[in-house]
């Protein structure tokens, strides 16, 4: 059977048929390195090539499992004779050697793509421009305490792939990014959540917000009546989507707005959960995690868990009890009655927008990084009304000071983080909550927003 098709099209192979083909990884960071065992596992040939230096402890796995592998360089002959290519999700498909590929007929697809077709479990696929990776959490944390055998992958913790090769489970909680689904040709979730979707990444579509929207929504394609897609009813972009692209699955909206015939909503400070004519409440002020963003994350996250059989007394419990997510709205100390809160991971207006929002107190707000085309107009008044003084914190401040010069009265520039924290330190007062919400990518100053959010935690210990 032949493989040999660009991913637009099917590219179905017979599991019988992978004997011996060539499988080439591009990129040998966790989705890359997880692959390339499972691919090893299921008898493919496989070939490990990296632009950058591959990092020790993923040399060690491949050598492990005697897995041919390059660093620094594409040998483009060796890649150009794959079978099938999986590429990871930060090469984007204007790299010149993945157009070659296309343009020979050479599949390049996702892990998540090609892990799914090594298992028979449940997916629940969860993507969204904020809240992805909170609802991911949430979603396995009730499962989990409900007594499934339960996996959570994709964007976060361990590749799909490598958890598909190395562990069994029933049911796998993936959060999925849009550069994961673009590389999906049969992925097909029982389950799909779509958090919410704000312009994000358009560097990565032509700056076009309808192809960021389209490429959210192939969790979505492959989908049937006996699926479900659960959804934010109150984001106009999701449903201007659904009215004009209708999808065959069943529609499980959530809205902080109005009653439901099913679905999630608020009511009278209660969540309200009907699935299948059966409806559980919960006390919307019980919920371990604050803000408004966070009880739509809790709706979504507590009707997979309906959708899947989990007990309403377990589904109330774990909500009580979670912790949340490292990095987002992450409460790190209070110094002399000052909060510090590390949002590390709000890396967009709109996740900036919901730490801002469930602020209240006055806030010293640290903000900056790499622009990624931001329109700061839809912070404007929440800055108004919450914000004391801002300090910028990246290689380039002039958008930010543009911005908010004639809002806020004081600015400061800073160029590292504990320059940052101790800036903050002698402004902020009594009562103030000291803020990191940049709103922007990291990689002007940091590895990764993990970085960056790790960095700002040892520099408040050490204040």
């Amino acid at each position: 059977m032949d493989c040999r098709n660009t991913i637009g099209r099917n590219y179905h192979c017979d599991a019988q048929s992978e004997m011996m083909k060539l499988l080439v990884v591009l990129g040998a960071g966790e989705s890359g390195v997880g692959t390339a065992i499972l691919a090893k596992k299921k008898g493919y040939r496989v070939f490990v090539s990296d632009k950058s230096k591959i990092k020790e402890n993923y040399k060690e796995v491949l050598e492990h499992f005697e897995i041919d592998w390059e660093e620094e360089q594409h040998s483009e002959d060796k890649v150009l004779n794959a079978d099938i290519v999986m590429k990871s999700p930060g090469i984007p498909d204007t790299v010149p050697l993945v157009k070659k590929l296309l343009d020979t007929g050479v599949p390049v697809i996702s892990e998540i793509e090609f892990a799914a077709k090594y298992t028979d479990a449940t997916i629940i696929g969860i993507t969204g421009s904020n809240g992805k990776t909170t609802t991911t959490m949430l979603t396995y944390h009730i499962l989990k305490n409900g007594g499934l055998k339960v996996g959570m992958a994709g964007n976060i913790g361990k590749s799909f792939a490598r958890m598909v090769a190395e562990e069994d489970h029933n049911y796998y909680v993936l959060e999925i990014s849009s550069f994961q689904l673009d590389g999906t040709v049969d992925f097909k979730p029982e389950i799909a959540v779509i958090t919410n979707i704000t312009p994000d990444h358009l560097d990565r579509y032509n700056n076009s917000f309808e192809d960021y929207v389209a490429s959210k929504f192939r969790i979505t394609q492959n989908q049937d009546k006996e699926n479900s897609l659960i959804y934010d009813h109150d984001d106009d972009v999701i449903k201007r989507w659904l009215e004009d692209n209708p999808i065959r699955s069943k529609l499980l909206p959530f809205t902080i707005s109005k009653e439901l015939n099913e679905g999630a909503w608020l009511e009278n400070n209660k969540i309200v959960i009907r699935t299948d004519n059966k409806t559980m409440e919960m006390k919307a002020d019980s919920l371990a995690l604050e803000g408004l963003h966070n009880l739509k994350n809790t709706m979504a996250a507590s009707t997979v868990a309906k959708l899947v059989g989990i007990r309403k007394e377990t589904i109330r419990e774990s909500i009580q009890n979670f912790d949340g997510a490292a990095h987002r709205l992450e409460k790190v100390l209070k110094i002399h009655h000052v909060q510090y809160i590390n949002d590390s991971k709000a890396t967009n207006v709109n996740a900036t927008y919901y730490a801002l929002e469930s602020m209240n107190t006055p806030i010293v707000w640290i903000v900056g990084g790499v622009d990624k085309g931001n329109d700061y107009k839809a912070l404007m008044p929440l800055v108004r009304e919450k914000v004391k003084a801002i300090i910028c914190l990246g290689m380039d401040n002039s958008k930010i000071k543009y911005a908010f010069g004639n809002v806020v009265d004081l600015i400061v520039e800073t160029y590292a983080m504990s320059e940052a924290v101790k800036v903050a330190y002698k402004i902020a007062e009594r009562g103030d909550t000291v803020l990191l919400s940049p709103a922007c990518a990291s990689f002007d100053l940091f590895e990764n927003y993990e970085d960056r959010g790790n960095q700002f935690k040892e520099a408040i210990k050490n204040l």
